[in-house]
This record gives structure tokens, C-alpha cells and sequence, in this order.
């Protein structure tokens, strides 16, 4: 079974073991890195630029109210970047505002998730968009 590459950027302890907890009780093989603020993030990406495609994670889990740089100034420079683009990133919020929702529409996320969520919501919620699906079928290979 090849383990999915995860990073999750997002500053809340409890968010943080929820979600590792969910995949874990789902029995998901997940490498989960975690960074705790928007300008680690930055750093993080500035650096993968000159990796090699096998680096990259195979899904970011983005949450908007980040310190230093929040999730939509992290979401623009990495959909600006012609070698990172293509990473599906799911975009985590307590906020249920539109102008949020629209706005990381627009930028190319695959979903957004408002928090907090239930265990089981959010891996239905996950699991039912299709590349997230390749991705568990290649878990479960």
C-alpha cells in the first residue's frame, strides 16, 4: 500500500489531531506533514519549486485564518506557480462567508470544508470529489 503525501496547513492543536485522528480511524496510509503558519508555508513552497514532481504533496489541506499569511495569499502564490499549480488543495474555514467560498473557488481549490467538522461529514465530504478518490484507490493498491 503506497501512503498518500499530505500537508496540512493549519494553526489549531485540536484541528490538527481531528484530522490526523480521521484518517487514521478511516484506516487511510497518510504521510501528514503539518505546517502551523501561512509564511512556513511560503518558505515550504519557495523551497519545493526546485524539487522534482515526486516531492510534492498529493494533496494540501489549506486553512484560511492562518497567522503571518492567511490562506488566500498562500493559495495565490501557490496557484501561481507553474510547477506547483496542479496540487489539489481543499481549503479548510470556520468561515460559511460567500466572498471566502467564491474567492478560494476562483483560485482553483478542489473543495472547501467549513469547520468544524464531523469525522465522518468531512471524509464523506473528501472521499466524494474524484481525484481524492484516485488517490484512496492508490492507497488501497
Amino acid at each position: 500500500m503506497k501512503p498518500i503525501n499530505i500537508l496540512l496547513i493549519e494553526d489549531n492543536d485540536g484541528d490538527i489531531l481531528l484530522f490526523k485522528e480521521s484518517f487514521e480511524d478511516a484506516g487511510i496510509l497518510a504521510n501528514i506533514e503539518v505546517l502551523t503558519d501561512g509564511k512556513l508555508a511560503l518558505d515550504f513552497f519557495q523551497h519545493l519549486i526546485s524539487q522534482s514532481a515526486d516531492q510534492f504533496p498529493d494533496l494540501i489541506f489549506l486553512d484560511i485564518n492562518l497567522p503571518k499569511k492567511n490562506g488566500h495569499e498562500v493559495l495565490d502564490f501557490l496557484k501561481g506557480q507553474e510547477t506547483l499549480k496542479k496540487i489539489p488543495v481543499i481549503m479548510l474555514s470556520t468561515s460559511s462567508w460567500y466572498k471566502d467560498i467564491e474567492k478560494a473557488n476562483e483560485a482553483g481549490v478542489l473543495l472547501f470544508i467549513s469547520k468544524p467538522f464531523d469525522v465522518d461529514q468531512f471524509l464523506r465530504k473528501i472521499t466524494s470529489k474524484g481525484q481524492f478518490s484516485i488517490l484512496l484507490k492508490n492507497n488501497q493498491s
